[in-house]
């Protein structure tokens, strides 16, 4: 099996950005679409048209691929899927912060072996495509690589809401207590970070497969260790906790799962 690589990813990177970012902090028409445990769940023009030109691209090129996304849900069947959340961070997105950014991820029998990140307003990428975890920003590619800072005490740890870090992991607060310092509010930016080597865990307490599967190959090919709060994969979401490094990961999954 031939694999899509790097620069047909970067293909579909330059095709979302050419959808988001003319759309970015400017006049959006903001609609609400149901979601379970959610009052407001808001999507955009810029996620739908993005998610409908990446998809051409794929089935142009690989009309045997099936496709996962968030606004379109499921098509086409197969060993190979693409997941895509064409906006992650459609809040921050029409706030005007720039820690949104397109996900694309490609499964190959439900295992994450690919995936790129997209932020256009920053000019950056992150992406992973079985050859190392990388960055390019103005002209310049170099290697991601988590940071080990040793034990808990010295971690900063991520999670985009404390309040459902609580709701889904008991022992949010007992990980929050222990650790150096806790930020919020990164959506899918901080991981790149934690890929990058400057957060080392990241904590999402209910994650979507599209969510994920394209930060799962910049994580674990920069170094690092993603799985749910039982340890197993996190290709299909839930609970998942991101670390920079094994030992923390397995100190941070004890706390998290504390009663």
């Amino acid at each position: 099996m031939v694999l899509p690589d790097e620069d047909f990813l970067h293909s579909l990177g330059d095709i979302a950005d050419a959808e988001t970012l003319p759309r970015y902090r400017s006049a959006l028409v903001i609609e609400n679409k149901p979601k379970e445990g959610w009052s407001f769940d808001p999507v955009t023009e810029a996620d739908r048209q993005a998610e409908l030109a990446i998809r051409s691209a794929i089935l142009t090129r690989y009309p045997d691929h099936g496709i996962l996304g968030e606004e379109f849900g499921v098509s086409g069947t197969g060993p190979c899927q693409w997941v895509l959340d064409p906006v992650d961070g459609t809040r921050p997105f029409i706030c005007g912060l720039p820690v949104w950014a397109t996900l694309i991820g490609l499964t190959v029998d439900g295992r994450a072996v690919a995936g790129l990140m997209s932020q256009p307003f920053t000019g950056e990428r992150f992406w992973a495509a079985g050859d190392g975890a990388w960055e390019a920003r103005a002209g310049r590619r170099r290697r991601l690589a988590t940071r080990d800072v040793g034990s808990l005490s010295q971690a900063i740890l991520h999670t985009t809401s404390p309040q459902h870090g609580r709701e889904h992991a008991p022992g949010f607060d007992r990980l929050a207590g222990a650790v150096r310092m806790t930020r919020y509010g990164g959506e899918s930016y901080a991981v790149a970070m934690l890929a990058a080597g400057h957060i080392d865990l990241c904590f999402e307490p209910a994650l979507q497969p599209y969510d994920i599967v394209a930060l799962i190959p910049i994580v674990e090919q920069a170094g690092g260790v993603v799985t749910r709060l039982d340890g197993s994969r996190a290709e299909q979401g839930g609970a998942v906790l991101m670390s920079a490094t094994s030992r923390l990961h397995e100190e941070a999954l004890r706390l998290l799962n504390v009663s």
